[in-house]
């Protein structure tokens, strides 16, 4: 297959910035606009379907006293093609997560991954609901995660060196989000990502920015798309963008969603840094979610 031309870091930032500018107008517009009936101030229904678009975060979060179960599952690259029926034979990862809503604007989780025996807590809250008014334009949610790697110590350098903290990881996002009609929503979020410790020569601080949104096909189907832009790299470190689509099913206590994705780590932090599956090579997987309520 002939190597597609990766995307120029010029396309990139217009892509970015005609995302922001999408957001700062609608939120201008929104803002002045004078509605000529009342209109109770309640958030907007469903501007996503879960709190999970793909494998980066919505704003949303699960009502007061739900509980969510999710089983995330990604398996192999295509490119092997029918020898490992193109990815399905492949090695695969998988999480499992719990998520509790706290208050209708908090949630903590809990969650574990089989590839490098990640176990994840994680917390999200709200700080501005969109409401159906108009008075308040967008969502305002800020999400993070400590990550612990339970591998063997010796994974974490020479055994006289090592200390627990070596294992611990933090992810941060700050998520911006519309919804614009019935049918579109969009979000930007910038996120960071801070490892303990890291090999010689990769940096323990790295940053990035990840664009998402959904759109409306049928009442209960939607197609879902995100990206994440990297912003760090370094000699023996250089992460690809993340590129993820696929078609979302919901209902009220299922959410299922099928998709392709250049990354199959699961965890924010590792797709973000240590991804190095480049979509414009072909290197897609299959992957699905299920979000379970209760």
């Amino acid at each position: 297959m002939k190597k597609l031309t990766f995307i120029k870091k010029a396309a990139i930032k217009k892509l970015i910035l005609l995302g922001i500018a999408v957001l700062i107008t609608s939120v201008y517009t929104s803002s002045f606009a004078q509605d000529t009936e009342e209109t109770p101030d309640y958030p907007v229904r469903n501007p996503f379907e879960t709190g999970t678009l793909i494998d980066n975060q919505t704003p949303l979060t699960p009502y007061k006293g739900m509980i969510e179960f999710q089983i995330y599952h990604r398996f192999g690259t295509v490119k092997n093609g029918i020898s490992d029926l193109y990815g399905i034979y492949a090695p695969s990862n998988i999480r499992l997560g719990l998520n509790y809503g706290v208050t209708d604007k908090i949630m903590v989780g809990i969650g574990t991954t089989k590839d490098y025996k990640l176990q994840d807590i994680q917390w999200k809250y709200n700080f501005l609901q969109q409401t159906r008014s108009g008075k308040v334009p967008v969502f305002l949610t800020y999400y993070g995660n400590m990550v612990i790697d339970a591998r063997a110590d010796e994974n974490f350098g020479p055994t006289d060196n090592y200390l627990f903290i070596h294992r611990i990881s933090y992810f941060s996002q700050l998520i911006l989000a519309r919804k614009f009609n019935d049918i579109f929503t969009f979000q930007i979020a910038p996120e960071c990502v801070y490892y303990n410790a890291v090999d010689p020569g990769m940096k323990n601080f790295n940053a990035g920015l990840s664009l998402g949104g959904r759109a409306k096909v049928l009442p209960s189907t939607s197609i879902i798309v995100e990206y994440d832009q990297p912003f760090t790299s370094t000699d023996v470190n250089n992460p690809k963008p993340n590129l993820g689509f696929g078609v979302e099913i919901g209902t009220g206590t299922h959410a299922f969603q099928i998709f392709m994705a250049n990354y199959s780590q699961i965890i924010n932090q590792r797709n973000l840094v240590y991804n190095t599956n480049d979509f414009t090579d072909g290197d897609l997987a299959l992957g699905f979610n299920i979000t379970v309520r209760f």
